[in-house]
This record gives structure tokens, C-alpha cells and sequence, in this order.
């Protein structure tokens, strides 16, 4: 069986590297459509568009709906090709990247992804994650290709919340684990057609993972007081570029699976993707097994940056078990990752890891005297 490495075909990362938009937009295409949503158009607008400028490129900006959902998608499709853009610039976190994403990939255009924030692995994947109308996870769309280009300026990292930073945490430590699964399993990576992962992917994984353990705590503290160090440098390349290829080459399994079983409880909407991903890391550890060792070093991780180890922190303090079953019965749902571990998972095994991944969580604040 072959081997593959997918990865976007470049990446840039610096203090205000956005000013040096416009040199690699000029390669691309000469009318861009900017789609951000408007905290991002706010903050990045007129300096993209005067890069641009400079070479000469057109640009428009449309402001992004808010949830990367099918009706939106279509929506934005039809902007760019009435106003002809050759050029698609995803400006933002997440969901507007993975919209944009979505349209690049629609209308077989090239894209530069610009993250404001480092919430997610998704700026350098080839996958749009598509919802409903409601918020509620609906599906994987597989693009043709990883991002032509993203462009990370660290010193607009600084100014965003510190808790976008620590969301972004929560979803790269999930890429090491994860990838781990997969490898064990001998399962290829959901993005290729077939192949299974090289070794640097590996290796990649284990540096995000090292990364975050290293300098996690430290780049929280430097974006809460906006400036940019060594550590925020590491863990904004750990959170965009190794988790990112970590997670496509590597694999995702239960972590992610288990998110996506939490988006349907209305309680979790306003929990970040990468806080309900971290807690589903401690779950997939739990039903895989895993030594107490590795389950306490996740914990000792998340709780020192702030991201959920029990259930109470994903606004869920006392659930029913209907709701639990819920997200169980979601997670183990046909095509879903959580298949890609080495024994056969059922929805009363994620529903028994959850409970015990939140009884570990409790147990560790207890113990840490947080609770009385």
C-alpha cells in the first residue's frame, strides 16, 4: 500500500505577515473575494485590500453568515461568480474558512486562508465540516485539494481571545492521539484514496503534541497580555500547521466522533469545537484503555490551560441519560471516525467511556480541592 502526505502548498507564519498578502495572492488570481465574517473584516480589511492593491488585484469583501452550513455555502458561491472573482481569501476562524473552503472548492478556484483566531486545525486541511442551519453537525465535505496558501500574522493572534487560542489547543491534542489510533489499527486517513500515512506524519504529531505539553500554558499567558513570544510562535504552528496535518494524514477516530455526538445537545452550541474535542479525547482514551498515565497527562494538560475534563465544563453539570445516549448513538453513527479504532465500538461503550471520562474529571478536581 502507497504512503501520502497531503498539505496546503504554502505556508507563511510571522508578526504581521499579513501585509505580504498581496505577493502570493499575485500568483494566484487578480479579482479576490474576501469572506470573513466582521470582527475578521473589521480587524484585516484594509490591510488585505492594500496589498493587494499593490498588485494590482481587485478585491470585494462579503460578510460570512456565521454557521459554515449548506444554505450559506450556496449563498456565497453565487457572490463570487456574479462579481467574477478568480481569487477566493477565507478570513476568520473556523466555520467562515471552512464556508469559504466549501465555495473554493464548488467553483474549482484557488483560496488563501487567513486565520484571525487558532480555534481549529482547519485553515490547512482539505475538509469542510458542514452544519445545519441550526448549529448542528451535518457532514464532511472532501475538497479537491488542500488551501493554495495560509497566512497566519501573529500579531493579530495576540489581539484575539486567549480562549480561541486554548480552543485550538483542545483540537490539536486530539491529532496525536488520534493519529495513534489509526496507526494501530492499520486504517488509511479518511482524505486519501487509500494510502496510509509516512512516518513524517508521525513525527508530526508527536512534535504538536510535545509542543503543546511545552508551551501550551506559556502562549496562553502571552495572548491574554497581547504580545507575541517564542512560545505563542510554537504553539500558533502547533495548533494551524502540525495539527493540521497531523489530523488530515493521521486520521481523526474517537475524539472527534464524540464532538460531533455533543453537537446535537442544545447545552454545548456555545462550547467550542476545540473544548468539546478535548473532553473527547479523554473519553477515547478511556474506552480504548489507555494507562492511567497518558489519561492523567491529558487531564494535567487541559486543566492547566483551561479546556473541559468533565462534563460540567461543557455546560452539561447534570445531563440525562437520555442525552448521554444521545451522544453516543450520534457518535458510533455509520461513517463516523470513532470506527477507526482496532476493536468493534458500540453506543453503550462510548455512553459507559463518556460517564467514566466525567467521573475522572470530577475525581481530579476533587482532588485538586476545586471542589467541596
Amino acid at each position: 500500500m502507497s504512503r501520502i502526505l497531503l498539505s496546503p502548498s504554502r505556508y507563511i507564519q510571522g508578526a504581521n505577515a499579513i501585509r505580504e498578502i498581496g505577493v502570493h495572492a499575485a500568483r494566484l488570481g487578480d479579482s479576490a473575494l474576501v469572506i470573513g465574517g466582521n470582527t475578521a473584516l473589521s480587524l484585516c480589511g484594509a490591510a488585505i485590500q492594500a496589498s493587494l492593491a499593490e498588485k494590482g488585484i481587485a478585491c470585494r469583501h462579503e460578510l460570512f453568515g456565521g454557521i459554515s452550513s449548506r444554505r450559506e455555502i450556496s449563498r456565497l458561491i453565487e457572490v463570487a461568480t456574479v462579481h467574477g472573482a478568480n481569487l477566493i481569501i477565507a478570513l476568520g476562524g473556523g466555520a467562515a474558512i471552512d464556508a469559504a473552503k466549501a465555495v473554493s472548492h464548488e467553483l474549482n478556484l484557488p483560496v488563501i486562508v487567513i486565520p484571525t483566531t487558532v480555534a481549529t486545525d482547519a485553515p490547512c486541511s482539505a475538509l469542510s465540516v458542514i452544519y445545519t442551519d441550526e448549529g448542528v453537525f451535518d457532514s464532511y465535505l472532501y475538497l479537491r485539494r488542500n488551501p493554495d496558501c495560509v497566512l497566519v500574522d501573529t500579531t493579530v493572534v495576540a489581539e484575539s481571545p486567549a480562549k480561541f487560542l486554548v480552543a485550538g489547543m483542545g483540537d490539536a491534542v486530539a491529532g496525536f492521539w488520534e493519529s495513534g489510533t489509526c496507526a494501530r489499527s492499520g486504517r488509511s486517513n479518511s482524505f486519501s484514496g487509500g494510502e496510509t500515512p509516512t512516518l513524517a506524519v508521525l513525527a508530526l504529531s508527536r512534535l504538536c503534541y510535545e509542543t503543546l505539553l511545552e508551551s501550551g500554558l506559556q502562549a496562553k499567558f502571552a495572548v491574554e497580555r497581547k504580545v507575541v513570544t517564542p512560545a505563542l510562535e510554537a504553539i500558533v504552528e502547533a495548533n494551524i500547521l502540525l495539527s493540521g496535518l497531523s489530523s488530515e494524514n493521521g486520521g481523526h477516530a474517537g475524539a472527534h466522533s464524540i464532538h460531533n455526538g455533543f453537537t446535537t445537545l442544545a447545552a454545548t452550541r456555545s462550547v467550542l469545537h476545540g473544548e468539546k474535542v478535548a473532553f473527547g479525547v479523554l473519553a477515547q482514551l478511556v474506552l480504548e484503555g489507555r494507562p492511567v498515565r497518558d489519561i492523567r497527562e491529558v487531564q494535567d494538560f487541559c486543566y492547566s490551560v483551561g479546556l473541559p475534563i468533565c462534563l460540567a465544563d461543557l455546560n452539561l453539570p447534570d445531563p440525562s441519560a437520555d442525552d448521554i445516549r444521545q451522544v453516543a448513538a450520534t457518535a458510533v453513527a455509520k461513517g463516523e471516525t470513532i470506527h477507526a479504532t482496532w476493536f468493534p465500538v458500540n453506543a453503550a461503550m462510548v455512553e459507559a467511556a463518556i460517564r467514566t471520562a466525567d467521573a475522572l474529571g470530577l475525581n481530579y478536581k476533587k482532588t485538586a480541592g476545586l471542589l467541596r
